[in-house]
């Protein structure tokens, strides 16, 4: 029984590998302190649980959802987005409920892409736009993300026949695994070249909001971006719902339509008890709660780079997302001194299995508490490298 080529083609899931790789060290008895994963440590917010618990023992929520999402949900992201980003989006034609943003990601090339098209890539960045690419038939071609540049793909790079031949270009910003984000002028850029390309632009906004000081702005509050634009976007990490699995995509209606033929035909939709509780907690019902979670996140961001800096690092100190972005040192690969790491009990992802841009780095995610980074801090001061 053997695999299709599309299957074959695909590298392996980085995170299921590491995920492998911890259980062995957990089997062994090793006190991990795990770095690796993006999944907030603190449950979530109370208050979502309580509304979630009252929807449930509502029967209306026990029968199959609308496809696109129930009118109320799509009505409050609309609402959301107004507020947020001062984006006005149509909710019966621009919004679509999707089984967390991931599912989204994915799915949407098989809307737009055709064998042998190309798909720009960020690179490092998160492996499903590249995965989602190769299930689509599509040939990714890889945008470098440089520090010097800020993380910023330089549009210029890109040769004219390999623009011409693409059909959709991936960004994510505030961005994952790097930190880094984008400003509008950048976004202005992005919006001319697609319009140049005749390109479609899918941007995944999931951290927007875990930031620290300046809030990121949306793609789509850009003129012109919502004519050739989708944005992708999740409750998981700004509510602490990475198990609820409920995000959402909005953007330009025939590209909302276009994710929406796939997905009528692949799945059911998102249970109607998570969409009225995730209206209950996007009409701002727990704002001060993603207040808290900033607060805490910008004191173990401050924490962790101030750390790494007086051990001799050179952390990218990000402005927004839950990760530190870190070179290794001198003699090392991302694989080879994230392995070091584990010596002493520290997890965490080599730059490499996003892309061959992210080697020389390593991603740090904050998602222990303050306690277990300075326990981290520690270990690194007594590691010879």
């Amino acid at each position: 029984m053997e695999y299709a080529d599309r299957i074959k083609a695909l590298p392996p899931y980085l995170f299921a590998e590491l995920d492998k790789r911890k259980q062995q060290l957990k089997q062994k008895g090793l006190d991990l302190i795990d770095l690796s994963i993006g999944d907030p440590d603190l449950e979530t917010p109370q208050p979502i649980v309580e509304k979630m618990y009252e929807e449930l023992q509502n029967p209306i929520n026990h029968h199959y959802p609308d496809y696109e999402g129930l009118f109320e949900f799509r009505e409050a992201v609309a609402l959301w987005y107004e507020r947020r980003f001062g984006v006005s989006l149509d909710p019966s034609r621009e919004v679509m409920a999707l089984i967390g943003s991931k599912e989204g990601i994915a799915h949407f090339p098989l809307a737009f892409v055709n064998p042998g098209d190309y798909v720009l890539v960020p690179d490092p960045g998160y492996p499903v736009y590249r995965a989602s690419t190769i299930l689509a038939g599509g040939i990714p071609y890889f945008m470098p993300l440089k520090e010097e540049r800020a993380f910023l793909p330089d549009l210029r790079d890109i040769p004219s026949e390999i623009a011409k031949r693409s059909k959709l270009m991936f960004l994510n910003y505030p961005n994952n695994p790097t930190g880094a984000t984008a400003t509008r002028k950048f976004f202005r850029e992005v919006v001319a070249f697609a319009e140049d390309y005749d390109l479609i632009v899918a941007h995944d906004l999931a951290y927007s909001e875990l930031y620290f000081d300046e809030p990121p702005t949306s793609f789509l509050a850009v003129e012109g971006a919502k004519e050739i634009g989708i944005e992708f976007h999740s409750l998981s990490k700004t509510f602490r719902m990475t198990g609820w699995r409920i995000g959402f995509a909005v953007g330009n209606a025939h590209l909302i339509q276009g994710l929406g033929k796939v997905k009528t035909n692949v799945d059911s939709g998102v249970f109607c008890a998570i969409q009225r509780t995730a209206i209950w907690a996007l009409q701002g019902n727990v704002d001060e709660e993603v207040r808290k979670w900033q607060m805490i996140l910008k004191k173990r961001r401050d924490l962790m780079a101030n750390g790494l800096k007086e051990l001799g690092f050179s952390p990218f100190v990000p402005q927004a997302t839950f990760y530190l972005w870190l070179k290794v040192p001198e003699g090392y690969t991302s694989v080879s001194f994230a392995d070091k790491l584990l010596e002493v009990g520290i997890v965490v992802t080599p730059g490499s299995g996003f892309g061959q841009n992210g080697e020389g780095y390593i991603r740090m995610a904050l998602t222990v508490s303050e306690d277990r980074l300075k326990e981290a801090l520690n270990r690194l001061k007594n590691l010879r490298f």
